[in-house]
């Protein structure tokens, strides 16, 4: 069994564990079907695994059992990689606050700019769900994953979102694409942000 499938047994072993995983970065194994027939570009099997509560959903790329990437494809038409395999995507999603608005407000993919929104998520998680924190210690401790700097996490989730093209581009049947993961805005169209 491979470590990717042991953090999947494990979840689906332990109700409280997956609770937990729901509670902190809405990764829900029970919701893993993308509602419309999805393919990639390079041809790769897709995996749902999971789904979030906005109706997007986490999809392993590829057969075999070692280091399959994690494709995140959200319900508004944004997917890309989120992490090479699912040990690097889950490290990232419960280590960084709001990790899909870190993408969202990125000034199309600028780390600079993604560095600023997580300043902001982070403090309006500090202020708003301080218990947070510790429920990311016990959910890595959990799964055996590793907490990382939020910089650091930043340059991870940015580095997978950019490999992306041209293997990893999501497209509908009609071939229409799936666009970039990596959002136009800036912080600054947030106003509480301001």
């Amino acid at each position: 069994m491979t470590r990717d499938e042991e953090i999947l047994d494990s979840i689906r072993r332990d109700s409280g564990l997956a609770e937990l995983l729901w509670h902190v970065c809405e990764f829900d194994l029970s919701r893993d079907d993308h509602g419309e027939p999805v393919r990639l570009s390079s041809g790769l099997a897709l995996q749902g695994v999971a789904g979030d509560f906005t109706g997007g959903t986490f999809f392993l790329c590829g057969e075999g059992s070692e280091g399959r990437p994690v494709l995140y494809a959200s319900s508004e038409g944004q997917a890309g990689l989120i992490g090479q395999s699912l040990t690097e995507a889950l490290e990232i999603i419960v280590g960084l606050p709001s990790w899909w608005d870190c993408l969202k407000f990125s000034g199309s993919g600028d780390l600079t700019t993604m560095q600023t929104t997580a300043d902001h998520l982070c403090h309006d998680e500090l202020r708003d769900q301080p218990e947070f924190g510790a429920d990311r210690v016990r959910l890595a401790a959990a799964l055996g994953l590793e907490l990382e700097s939020v910089p650091s996490l930043l340059t991870r989730l940015h580095t997978a979102v950019s490999g992306t093209t041209p293997d990893f581009i999501l497209t509908v049947e009609t071939g229409e694409e799936y666009e970039s993961l990596f959002g136009p805005w800036l912080p600054s169209r947030n106003p509480s942000w301001q």
